[in-house]
């Protein structure tokens, strides 16, 4: 059997019938062995943006909401990492799809179908956001480091963190930064494990408590449960999901040496189960992160938490040092994965709006303005950790914003992908076209909710 077993099968109906008189437990167990190795194997490699864009959801502010979240209402709002799911689905298949389809980036897409003041307006919101976001990140990953490495300075890591993911971005081939970011996707994992090694833990409760709504309506729980729409269906992912995809058509283009790519159904599949795993992954992390605070913090009285960090710190007495341990290098492996991905989408979009040549398969001397945008947030981002701006307020602020933008942004994406025009047979179904409005409904009562607690 050195060939293929299923091979064999399909060329020869003969062998076929000779494998079925023959040894079939070994032939069983062969089949079993080849589509296991060979299908997880397939299955890796046709990962990719989807992944990477679900992954990065998970950054060291929504680590830290989900956190608050647990620790604040225990079980009551787990519910939530099953609700979102299929509308982070929806909405991410969508950007990929237009990204597939016409070749070019959401914001190149929004200036081409829509007023351009309308995606300037976007893009320089969305650049603030970031920015704000991942200053706050950036201090996460720092404060992180020092829980485990007390003596290193805060000054030296932030910097450090800032010098060492511009370099990547702007000097490491696509194609090798791409992979860079699909395996760190896997440092998710260390918060589901962070739930496995914890004692006595109620399994029952948990899974009720995820398929049963609760909500009470209170302004402190609307908050955060906006808070968490804010940072599960993100503006920055649909940028980066769209232009990503357009990127690794570019990436066949430079090695197939052709010009046009004809999208077919296959891709469409691939890139549909490529970001389901993406956002499945994302929504799974939400689940235990919250899990693990209400199990812990929530059970003994811990009920505000007010970044990633101190959640961490919080876990080590009352879940033991590897639950510790996983949580912290959780937030580091996540910040690494987040933060270029924050900077990037803000570049992409300012870039793609005003039309300039950009991209991460570029290089710097073909692309100035894209990288210098990138080099401008991340260090706005950095200076933001020395000038007294609260990480907690600079985040509030990133979640105004994107409330602000969030439901104006998804109504262009429905739009576009439900244009036969535009999608030619790729265009929405009715399915994606309702999911799509209940998504763009939701983000605007959040943006509503958001910006009406500020005065209260």
């Amino acid at each position: 059997m050195g060939k293929d077993i299923f091979e064999d099968i399909v060329e020869s109906p003969a062998k076929a019938l000779d494998y079925s008189l023959g040894n079939s437990e070994k032939v069983k167990d062969k089949i079993l062995d080849q589509r296991g190795v060979k299908g997880a194997k397939k299955y890796w490699e046709l990962l990719g943006p989807g992944l990477v864009t679900g992954a990065s959801d998970d950054d060291p502010s929504g680590i830290a909401t989900y956190s608050q979240t647990g620790a604040k209402y225990g079980f009551g709002l787990l519910w939530l990492s099953i609700f979102t799911f299929p509308l982070m689905a929806v909405v991410q298949e969508m950007c990929g799809r237009i990204g597939l389809v016409t070749g070019r980036g959401l914001a190149a897409n929004i200036r081409k179908h829509f007023p351009k003041y309308v995606i300037y307006i976007a893009a320089v919101l969305l650049f603030i956001a970031n920015t704000f976001n991942l200053g706050a990140d950036l201090g996460a990953m720092a404060k992180a480091v020092q829980l485990l490495y007390p003596q290193i300075k805060f000054v030296y890591l932030v910097v450090g963190f800032t010098l060492f993911m511009l370099f990547l971005q702007i000097f490491a081939p696509y194609e090798r930064y791409a992979k860079y970011l699909k395996w760190l996707a896997l440092v998710l994992l260390s918060y589901i494990f962070s739930v496995l090694v914890m004692k006595d833990v109620n399994w029952g409760e948990i899974l009720h408590s995820a398929i049963t709504p609760s909500i009470e309506f209170s302004r402190d729980q609307l908050i955060l449960i906006c808070a968490i729409l804010g940072t599960t269906i993100s503006p920055y992912l649909f940028f980066w999901q769209t232009s990503q995809e357009v990127e690794e058509l570019a990436e066949i283009k430079i090695k197939q040496g052709i010009e046009k790519i004809q999208v077919s159904k296959k891709m469409i599949a691939n890139m549909r189960l490529d970001v389901v795993s993406g956002m499945f992954l994302s929504n799974l992390v939400m689940f235990f992160i919250i899990t693990a605070c209400a199990i812990t913090l929530n059970k003994t009285g811990i009920t505000n938490i007010t970044s990633a960090e101190e959640a961490a710190r919080a876990l080590r007495p009352l879940a033991g040092d590897t639950s510790y341990l996983l949580f912290a290098v959780g937030i580091i492996g996540v910040g690494l994965l987040s933060i270029p991905i924050l900077s990037g989408s803000a570049a992409y979009a300012v870039s793609e709006s005003l039309n300039w040549k950009g991209g991460l398969h570029k290089k710097l001397r073909h692309a100035y303005s894209f990288y210098g945008v990138m080099i401008f947030s991340m260090l706005i981002g950095l200076l933001i950790n020395f000038v007294g701006l609260d990480s907690i307020k600079a985040l509030i602020y990133s979640a105004v914003l994107n409330g602000m933008i969030a439901p104006v942004i998804l109504i262009m994406i429905v739009v576009i992908s439900s244009s036969k025009k535009i999608m030619g047979n790729f265009s929405n179904s009715l399915t994606f076209k309702i999911i799509g409005l209940v998504a763009i409904g939701i983000m605007s009562a959040a943006a509503l909710v958001t910006i009406y607690s500020l005065f209260l």
